[in-house]
């Protein structure tokens, strides 16, 4: 296993300095813009292996050393040339974001591993947009900011099956701007993020309970059934209810 100190002296050299064992790459018109057969607009950007490199301020040996890590898709094939595109560039400036923010490199490929293992947006999405929670969309080193330490393969992968976060390509959708930000708070305050998704859960099974509780009176009682107007009177219910049982808690 590679040290993250080795990694960074690779960093060091001189960028796009290409090894003998890419020279079967064979130079020509890598990355160029020309318009697709048909197309109405120029073809996505693709580059070579040392091309990449060089975008992405790192050596072909470094380069060639996270892709035998999977820290980074698959090339595309053409004969015996690897062709990268737009998605390794950006995968690749995440990972030295991740490194300069303490990451060690198998931390990284434990937190790419649950990444594209996980829900994409579409899979929660057929379960019902929320109504009033606002999406926000992140990027690995901005989640990583959010919990300073604490995004590790273990929480992402927790936070992916509560339905907290979905993948959308090489982002993250988080369900709930509110969840978001409450999590991050309590982080901050020294509670473990671990535990802010394990207690999650927990709500969770108490709010379906509570939600299923109010839709089964609702729907036989009142007097229209709209049960999308008379929401707020249940979470006013639930939320003056809390607020009494925090009170004996804290008086205790």
């Amino acid at each position: 296993m590679a040290e993250r100190s080795g990694d960074r002296a690779d960093r060091t050299d001189t960028p796009g300095r290409t090894d003998r064992a890419d020279t079967p790459e064979p130079t020509g018109t890598a990355g160029t813009t020309d318009l697709a057969d048909g197309a109405d607009g120029p073809a996505p950007r693709e580059y070579r292996m040392a091309e990449l490199a060089e975008a992405a301020g790192i050596t072909v040996r470094t380069l060639r050393f996270y892709r035998e890590r999977g820290l980074i898709p698959p090339p595309r094939r053409e004969g015996r040339i690897a062709w990268y595109d737009e998605r390794h560039l950006a995968r690749l400036r995440t990972i030295a974001a991740l490194l300069e923010r303490g990451h060690t490199l198998t931390g990284i490929a434990d937190l790419t591993a649950a990444f594209e293992s996980g829900r994409d947006v579409g899979e929660v999405l057929e379960l019902g947009t929320p109504t009033e929670e606002e999406p926000v969309r992140l990027t690995p080193e901005e989640l990583a900011d959010h919990f300073a330490g604490q995004a590790t393969p273990e929480n992402l992968a927790a936070a992916l099956d509560l339905g907290y976060l979905a993948t959308d390509g090489e982002e993250l959708i988080h369900i709930s701007r509110r969840l978001l930000d409450v999590s991050a708070a309590l982080v901050r305050e020294g509670v473990p993020l671990s535990e802010v998704l394990k207690a999650g859960a927990r709500v969770r099974e108490h709010a379906d309970a509570l939600a299923a509780l109010f839709t089964e009176v609702l729907t036989a009682h009142a007097k229209d059934g709209d049960l999308q107007r008379l929401r707020p009177l249940a979470k006013s219910v639930v939320e003056a209810e809390l607020s009494l049982a925090l009170d004996r808690r804290l008086r205790r």
